[in-house]
């Protein structure tokens, strides 16, 4: 089974590049340009976790399938602030390209990776890091079991609030169609009231005659 593959030992820590602290070049740029605003879709959300974290993706494409690294960075759990619902983002560090991006759903489950009890394993239906929507079975792994378990925690926790969001929609939808079938009840007698009225009306004009 793909979920039962283990995850290659990468290291997740950054090496440090060292330089030399005297060198310290000052260049005045030939032409200034006006700062501009970049817009990364997350204005509108709130962060409800955010952890440094390596991302890998099950290519099952390849011959034979694999794991391959997707990228190191800060994975996050954003909330939108009117929607209400809940994505998991992930960016490279320093080209901030986007290596996971997806919604969270109340069937998606969080398995442990073989042979490591820092690492996770699951299935979006729907990844977007490439802008086209495709499934992706994707597997992270954390510095330390502790980071992992905080990870599973929030990720469990935005899970259930997704699938109370969803039995309130449901809700709301039954008690919008009971009411339609209501409103829908009542036209109906107000029209026999109606047609019952005409009759009589009719009735009465037929026995002056």
């Amino acid at each position: 089974m793909a979920d039962e593959r283990e995850i290659g030992d990468h290291d997740t820590s950054v090496e440090n590049v060292t330089e030399d602290s005297n060198h310290d070049p000052h260049f005045e740029p030939i032409v200034s340009l006006p700062e501009q605003e970049v817009k990364t879709l997350e204005e509108d959300e709130e962060e409800l976790f955010r952890m440094r974290a390596k991302l890998f993706r099950y290519a099952s494409e390849n011959d034979p399938p694999e794991w391959k690294e997707r990228g190191t960075g800060d994975v996050k759990l954003l909330k939108h602030k009117e929607r209400g619902t809940i994505r998991l983002l992930m960016r490279r560090d320093k080209t901030l390209k986007i290596c996971a991006n997806h919604y969270l759903t109340p069937s998606m489950e969080l398995r442990p990776n073989v042979g490591s009890d820092r690492a996770w394993v699951w299935s979006a239906p729907a990844d977007f890091a490439d802008e086209e929507p495709k499934p992706e079975l994707l597997a992270i792994r954390f510095l330390n079991k502790e980071n992992a378990q905080k990870f599973k925690v929030k990720f469990e926790e935005c899970k259930e609030k997704m699938k109370l969001k969803g039995d309130s929609e449901s809700a709301n939808k039954v008690a919008e169609k009971l009411e339609e079938l209501s409103v829908k009840e009542d036209k109906k007698e107000s029209t026999k009231e109606e047609e019952s009225k005409k009759k009589e009306v009719t009735s009465e004009k037929t026995e002056e005659n």
